[in-house]
């Protein structure tokens, strides 16, 4: 899971370019086709939102597993193509939420980067989230949360009686 909504205010769907790999949580922008693209952070580049789905062209960055099969009977058996499109949530439509105002929490940040409460964001050169000003200049956020570990809500010791997620920061997105 790269990204939780907390608050969703404005989400839209774009038709995403057919060779991108784009995480959920990343950040996007449009190309001159109108599809959804990786954003940069570069000089006069736009970036429309953070990415509500995942595209993924390799299984480099996903784990993968064989179909799942349904059905008792030999006869009635099915194979169902979603773990085994390596979680590519665009497939079928070849669509992708796009949230562009409210509340989350992600762990799409650049190495390095510990983003601090109420600090502007900006677009990364990988479509990650950074509190350096890229080229572009554009604020896309600002943190309300500092980087540390999210709470499942699933019991267990790590975090206030819970297991984490993992490392997340949670930010205003005001696009």
């Amino acid at each position: 899971m790269a990204l939780i909504e907390k608050f969703v205010v404005v989400a839209n769907h774009y038709p995403v370019a057919e060779d991108e790999e784009i995480l959920e949580g990343m950040l996007v922008k449009l190309n001159s086709s109108g599809e959804v693209v990786l954003a940069t952070g570069a000089s006069g580049e736009i970036c429309i939102g953070v990415a509500g789905d995942t595209k993924s062209t390799s299984t480099s960055a996903i784990p993968v597993t064989n179909n799942a099969v349904i059905g008792a009977p030999a006869e009635s058996q099915q194979f169902v193509n979603r773990i085994s499109d390596t979680f590519d949530e665009t497939k079928a439509s070849g669509r992708m939420t796009v949230y562009q105002l409210g509340t989350y929490a992600t762990n799409m940040v650049e190495d390095g980067q510990t983003p601090a409460v109420n600090n502007p964001l900006y677009v990364g050169a990988k479509g990650k989230w950074t509190a350096v000003p890229s080229a572009s200049g554009q604020i896309i956020g600002y943190c309300t949360k500092a980087i540390g570990a999210y709470d499942s809500g699933v019991p267990g010791v790590d975090v206030n009686g819970s297991m984490s997620l993992g490392n997340y920061f949670e930010f205003k997105l005001v696009i």
